[in-house]
């Protein structure tokens, strides 16, 4: 009988610790169409994480470099740069978005063409810090066309 309930708390003990990570969940991904010579372009979505944590790194195979990027108002001067992290908190949606949150894709190796797609491995860390990589395979759009 002892060993039955020993069995039945390691199976608890289990099941809270697979919840742990947080689910996150990637809709309405695009990334820019560039034109021949263009280097960079940017990459956007919605997440939704389902406890707080951080998106941390992006890597593509698309491009040399992958960065998260912000652009905010400093002097009356929109600038961009990178940042170590974006934050998501539990149940909120966060918008990478044009003029925005957003990923930088660098060094290109190729244009990319509006209906081709682009895999980005999304690495997000929650508050225990263990990460997890999501790969999301995200299609290729002109910035004229609507979202969906």
């Amino acid at each position: 009988m002892k060993s039955v309930k020993y069995g039945i708390a390691l199976l608890a003990a289990a099941c809270v610790m697979t919840t742990a990570s947080a689910e996150v969940v990637v809709s309405q991904p695009w990334v820019r169409a560039t034109v021949p010579q263009q280097m960079a372009t940017g990459a956007f979505m919605q997440l939704k994480s389902s406890q707080d944590s951080r998106l941390v790194a992006v890597a593509t195979s698309a491009a040399d470099r992958a960065e998260i990027h912000e652009m905010k108002m400093e002097n009356q001067v929109m600038r961009m740069r990178e940042i170590d992290g974006l934050p998501l908190p539990q149940g909120q949606e966060v918008a990478l978005k044009p003029g925005g949150l957003h990923i930088m894709l660098m060094g290109l190796k190729k244009p990319l063409t509006e209906g081709e797609s682009v895999t980005l491995q999304l690495t997000f860390e929650d508050k225990a810090k263990k990460r997890e990589v999501k790969e999301v395979v995200v299609p290729v759009r002109s910035l004229t066309k609507p979202a969906h």
